[in-house]
């Protein structure tokens, strides 16, 4: 129902700002990206509004053709409907003005602790990430992919899939890249933008946080902190810690992986972004992270903090061994 509804969003609307979550990753940037050319190729009136603090762009997604973005809200704000895409709750976008009771807000996403927050949602949490959404969308609406459009929702996919090898890779999401390869994705050319492209000071930032590695609890948790000392001395922008924790979660007997880095722009808090990720279904990181102010998937979550080191381990072992030993 909730897909039919969104259609009807679509085909009666005529004005829209798009809108995704804080930090935006490839799944959010290419949902964003492919729903505005999708309603472009419908002759809508479509505005992206993504605000100035996120940029610039970590380096692999810097290649996104951002034509009809904005970084203030149109004068018109009032009158278009707003498209959240890939947001688990409306706070997890700064954008306040569209935040009113009154705003009428198509919220689509695919994490299973989303709010459901608009006037219309469809939130699917079998999909595999919320590009797969906009490529039914787009399917329904009889729009052909134009290669900014296939390469938007490509690289949303591969990115939230893990390069195809995380468990939410279904068969949907396998037919799915075979139709926006046909629609000309160059697939080698995506590779090696997202992921062959490295610049050194990330390679040194990976270094200094596999040396910070610690392990608890026969291994159950595995963790590496970056500090903002660390930064400095990589000469490392700070969306460069993206991945190192997919080399703890690959550690033999690792229950929940965590990274754990602080926020640059936050030295007088001591404030901390963690990053959650479980590598089998014993643990759901989500419930921990919304036990510390966050949210995700369950084998993908995250929060902020200013607990201490000391005191960030002590919760996470509380929390895992509540989910590996409930009362």
């Amino acid at each position: 129902m909730g897909r039919e509804r969104v259609l009807d969003e679509i085909r009666d609307g005529q004005r829209f700002i798009l809108v995704t979550h804080e930090n935006p990753d490839g799944d959010a940037l290419g949902s964003l990206v492919g729903m505005h050319n999708v309603l472009r190729a419908l002759g809508k009136d479509s505005v992206m509004f993504m605000s100035a603090d996120e940029f610039p762009l970590p380096y692999e997604y810097r290649f996104f053709d951002l034509e009809g973005l904005a970084s203030v809200p149109p004068p018109d704000i009032d009158e278009r409907t707003a498209v959240y895409l890939d947001c688990g709750n409306i706070d997890r976008n700064p954008l306040e003005i569209v935040k009113r009771d009154d705003t009428h807000i198509v919220n689509i996403d695919h994490h299973h602790d989303n709010t459901r927050f608009g006037t219309v949602n469809w939130v699917d949490d079998e999909a595999s990430c919320t590009a797969e959404l906009v490529w039914c969308l787009m399917r329904d609406l009889d729009v052909e992919p134009t290669i900014t459009i296939a390469e938007a929702l490509y690289v949303g996919l591969v990115t939230d899939t893990g390069r195809f090898m995380y468990e939410n890779t279904g068969a949907r999401a396998h037919v799915m890249a075979a139709e926006l390869i046909d629609a000309g994705v160059d697939v080698a050319g995506v590779y090696q933008r997202l992921y062959e492209e490295m610049p050194f000071a990330k390679l040194e930032l990976l270094s200094r946080a596999l040396a910070h590695v610690e392990r608890y609890d026969e291994g159950a948790l595995t963790i590496a902190r970056l500090t903002r000392d660390d930064f400095r001395l990589a000469g490392a922008e700070e969306s460069y810690s993206e991945g190192v924790i997919d080399h703890l979660r690959s550690v033999a007997g690792t229950k929940v992986a965590a990274m754990s880095r602080e926020l640059l722009a936050e030295a007088a808090t001591g404030r901390k972004k963690v990053s959650l990720r479980a590598t089998d279904h014993d643990i759901d990181v989500s419930a921990i992270a919304r036990a510390g102010g966050g949210g995700g998937h369950r084998r993908a979550a995250g929060f902020s903090t200013e607990l201490s080191d000391a005191e960030l381990v002590k919760f996470l072992r509380e929390q895992i061994a509540a989910q590996l030993q409930p009362a």
